[in-house]
């Protein structure tokens, strides 16, 4: 099981995080592919292998282990956005961070993926009040960063992560790698 633990569920007035649970797990899928399929009808290649049924981030793997938060409104429970954050790296996470895939620890990161916001809240600022809520309203055990990685081309979402606060790390096989160190409390 994973060492996250939510110390503040509300995000903002009228939104509220849930670690999401088996139940959530064909509408969360179903909100990422939504998002796929905009992505790729703005020309985007990002998150393409999902379209294709390919998941290398494992959305059920990630909600057994309690790594999926979701975002619900407060109004109508609807899902607004949701967002994996995994404890431990991924093979896509070592190969992009060039980690030994035999470090069963895991390190000292959060490995952030699928940020997703639900495209009739977009333009509202949401997506950086999803980061800034990731930061400040989870603990995680025996972590100090969070790393997350987009699309080298993708330079909107690139200049949204730098205004996030987080640091570019450089590129590594077509894609842009990102990092910021936690602050602790």
């Amino acid at each position: 099981m994973t060492s996250m633990t939510i110390v503040e569920s509300s995000v903002k007035p009228g939104l509220t995080a849930f670690q999401a649970s088996a139940e959530d797990q064909a509408e969360v899928h179903e909100l990422i592919l939504k998002t796929a399929r905009w992505l790729h009808s703005k020309g985007s290649t990002q998150w393409g292998k999902l379209l294709k049924g390919e998941d290398d981030h494992n959305l059920g793997g990630a909600i057994a282990r309690g790594e999926v938060v979701i975002f619900r409104t407060s109004e109508d429970h609807r899902l607004a956005g949701a967002v994996i954050l995994q404890q431990q790296p991924s093979a896509w996470d070592s190969r992009l961070w060039g980690l030994e895939e035999t470090n069963s620890e895991g390190g000292t990161s959060v490995y952030l993926h699928r940020l997703v916001v639900d495209r009739d809240n977009t333009g509202k600022g949401l997506g950086r009040e999803l980061m800034q809520w990731i930061e400040q309203g989870i603990r995680f055990a025996g972590k100090d960063r969070i790393r997350l990685d987009c699309i080298a081309g993708n330079d909107k979402l690139s200049g949204f992560y730098k205004q996030c606060g987080y640091t570019y790390m450089g590129e590594t096989n077509g894609y842009n790698t990102f990092e910021k160190m936690l602050i602790k409390s």
